[in-house]
């Protein structure tokens, strides 16, 4: 098979290495990709958001699958796109069509599918520009902290947590009257907090069976201690040691479950990734978002554990035939530590030099913003470079990460030290 991968961060890089690893995949192409892409497959100069040009290159190519990394195509479409044009919906995408991308394109969206599921969630309202005066009348009801969420896609940023009321208004006014999040925020869903610790679980769909692949926490904090502002995520572990077998009973039963039963009764198109972002408030669990597609640095750390064929199990999506593929898992503890560019999630720069990649042992290295600049690897973005170990538990595991971090070097790189702080 010639497969397409479109995005180009650690999660595109880390999905081209265990696709590699399939005897079913002959030619693999990553659009754009990244440098680390570039050295095990065919990198394509096209925009993810691009759909014609997608398109030519796929027939072109003979593309007979397109695995979709980022939430954007997903939100704007591509799915459909394919399986709407004669010529493209023979190709098995992984991804959920339009109507499905809506649970991580609207956050209003995603409320109103838990309530009308019976999911657990925390209690919310949304609120437009028009309405500000009765969301400062709602945040009044509520004890600190307040969340505020942006209702559309925010690149993972669109979240504010704030222990003081009035802030909380003002932050709101920001977000509705000025466009803190551009059109992502016309909507603010404001939710109660909910206290207690965060994992994620992903499960692969068809659409009518499930797979319930492994849980991840990650780290999205970009200061110690889970200071500071929100990043697309600082590191990831997997599994999470607190998801025993009685709470993931739990998230099945009562989230994964319903949450697969919902697609199918309101006859939404879904064969791809549920990423499904829990908190666990004393033994039980509740949704605190869906996203569409697998998570980012938790890619680095899930994929890995699969021992499973990958492709294979893609391929059974499209005809609904994933109840006849196993899932095969380590059980061996995965840890990421993200390598990032100084001053981000904020103003950071470009173009310096990555040295000590070829230093690194026994773990794997994912480039998330990485490019070929001159003969060289240069950072090409915020997050710049994923280590991933294994390990008995995640504390070997981290250990191992760590040691392979301080191989690598570049100006102003940053780090988070304090992993797995809040496991022990």
């Amino acid at each position: 098979m010639n497969i397409l991968i479109l995005g180009a961060g650690g999660r595109e890089h880390a999905f081209a290495h265990k696709i590699l690893e399939s005897e079913h995949c002959d030619q693999l192409f990553v659009a754009p990709g990244n440098a680390g892409t570039a050295e095990i497959a065919t990198n394509i100069d096209l925009k993810v958001t691009n759909f014609e040009a997608i398109k030519e290159f796929v027939l072109q190519e003979k593309v007979t699958m397109l695995i979709v990394g980022p939430e954007d195509p997903l939100v704007m479409g591509i799915t459909d796109f394919f399986s709407n044009d004669t010529e493209l919906s023979d190709i098995a995408v992984v991804g959920p069509s339009k109507r499905g991308a809506l649970l991580e394109g609207s956050k209003e969206r995603a409320k109103e599918f838990m309530a009308m599921h019976n999911i657990p969630t925390a209690a919310y309202q949304s609120f437009t520009a028009e309405s500000l005066e009765a969301g400062k009348s709602f945040l009044e009801t509520l004890k600190a902290p307040y969340v505020l969420k942006a209702d559309g896609l925010a690149g993972g940023k669109g979240v504010l947590i704030l222990e003081d009321l009035e802030e909380a208004k003002i932050e709101l006014e920001h977000m509705l009257v000025n466009s803190k999040f551009g059109n992502a925020g016309e909507k603010v869903v404001i939710e109660e907090f909910l206290d207690g610790i965060e994992l994620s679980v992903f499960v692969l769909t068809d659409g009518k069976n499930y797979k319930i692949l492994p849980t991840a926490k990650d780290y999205k904090r970009i200061g110690e201690g889970n200071t500071g502002l929100n990043t697309g995520g600082m590191g990831a572990i997997s599994p999470v040691p607190f998801a025993d077998e009685v709470l993931m009973n739990k998230i099945e039963e009562r989230i994964v479950k319903p949450t697969i039963n919902g697609l199918q009764k309101e006859n939404i198109d879904y064969k791809g990734f549920v990423f499904i972002g829990l908190i666990k408030v004393g033994e039980e669990p509740y949704v605190i978002e869906y996203n569409v597609r697998m998570g980012d640095p938790e890619t680095e750390v899930v994929l890995p554990r699969i021992e499973s064929d990958l492709v294979e199990l893609f391929g059974s999506l499209k005809d609904q035939k994933l109840d006849e593929v196993n899932v095969k898992i380590s059980p061996k503890t995965a840890a990421t530590v993200m390598l990032v560019a100084g001053g981000y999630p904020e103003t950071y720069g470009k173009g310096a030099e990555i040295t000590g990649l070829n230093e690194i042992e026994d773990s794997l290295v994912f480039h998330a913003g990485t490019t070929n600049k001159d003969g060289k690897v240069v950072t090409n973005g915020g997050r710049v470079i994923a280590v991933t170990s294994f390990g008995k538990d995640y504390n070997e595991a981290l250990k191992k990460s760590y040691q392979n971090v301080d191989k690598l070097h570049f100006d102003k790189m940053y780090y988070r030290k304090d992993l797995g702080f809040d496991l022990a």
